[in-house]
């Protein structure tokens, strides 16, 4: 890594460092309330925006450019690692992603693989290295994966869902399987980000958008135990961001999962989070983003209540509690940009 990115604000604050402002990168930066985005997007679906590297690199440096945050996140989707493990995945318009074969059961566990050879996705590490040669020398490149929980959920569920009613019943029924496929999980995940690690990120995010629904004896049984392995696979010098949302209760474990960098949704105070956190590891959140459908002014008050409760210790990283939604105002997102830098730095 050359000395610009190790002492990027990001790279900094990840290892727990001063900086001259709080750092700040947007879930979802690269998406719908962009006009630079759907530019793009109009012309081809989404999975073909996703598995071509010229246009996923292109989507990722315009929204970095735009909103001056100081990381890119690479554009990708958390789902299509699934297919070389033998799903069935359909983007469907209005409905989002469908798999047609779900696990319905512990026996069809069986019929997943653990993805055969890595390059399948090898439109993910193209896109990682065009991405890389393209950002300014000062700004890292954040890759990506959904942790194993919320990965098998969409495996089991076949799409998105409320209850979980499938996943769990599953989990609760046969520990066996359970424990099958998401040791397969793992060893994809693991061989997935250090690939783009290898490719050009400087640090990874791992996505637990739906490890919320659980119990804290739950987590800890049938979900923690796999990202702690997975995390324990990636190399130590990379940044691991570990995010979680949902239920602040998991906290605790989630912070011995481990990860450089615990992600938070705004479910609970930054102050109190970084006391259950401790020292040594950074922080990342944690601003609701229906915020920024409010008048500047408040959406002011609100960046400013957020790095009073992230407080004077270095080790915070500035984001929404998750993504930003598609009918938010552009401006507003940049306008917050701006406001993180400039309070950040007081």
């Amino acid at each position: 890594m050359t000395s610009e990115l190790a002492n990027s604000r990001f790279m900094r604050a990840a290892r727990c460092e001063k900086t001259d402002t709080t750092p700040v990168w947007i879930m979802r930066q690269a998406g719908r309330y962009l006009p630079e985005y759907m530019a793009v997007r109009n012309k081809v679906t989404f999975i073909e925006l996703c598995k071509t590297p010229e246009l996923a690199a292109e989507v990722t440096l315009t929204a970095r450019e735009v909103l001056d945050v100081d990381a890119a996140i690479l554009f990708a989707d958390l789902l299509p690692i699934l297919e070389p493990m033998g799903l069935d995945l359909e983007y469907v318009k209005g409905e989002g992603p469908v798999i047609h074969n779900p696990i319905e059961g512990p026996s069809d566990v069986a019929r997943i693989v653990p993805v055969p050879n890595v390059d399948d996705l090898g439109y993910v590490f193209d896109a990682v290295r065009l991405i890389r040669k393209q950002l300014p020398a000062n700004i890292p490149l954040l890759g990506f994966a959904g942790a194993p929980f919320t990965l098998a959920s969409y495996a089991i569920e076949g799409g998105g869902s409320k209850s979980y009613i499938k996943t769990k019943s599953l989990m609760y029924r046969d520990e066996g399987a359970w424990k099958d496929l998401m040791t397969k999980l793992v060893d994809s995940l693991s061989e997935y980000l250090i690939a783009q690690i290898n490719a050009g990120c400087q640090a990874v995010q791992i996505f637990d958008s739906w490890a919320g629904c659980l119990s804290p004896a739950d987590y800890a049984r049938y979900a923690q135990p796999y990202t702690k392995q997975l995390i324990e696979k990636l190399p130590a010098d990379t940044p691991v961001i570990n995010f979680l949302t949902g239920n602040p209760a998991l906290l605790p474990q989630q912070v011995q999962a481990g990860g450089q960098v615990i992600g938070i949704d705004w479910r609970i105070d930054l102050a109190e989070a970084r006391r259950i956190i401790g020292p040594g590891k950074a922080v990342q959140g944690n601003m609701d983003p229906i915020a920024i459908y409010g008048e500047l002014p408040f959406l002011r008050e609100r960046v400013q209540d957020v790095l009073n409760a992230a407080g004077d210790a270095p080790g915070h990283i500035f984001n929404l509690g998750h993504g930003v939604h598609p009918d938010m105002n552009p401006e507003h997102v940049k306008e917050l940009v701006k406001m993180v830098h400039e309070l950040g730095a007081k």
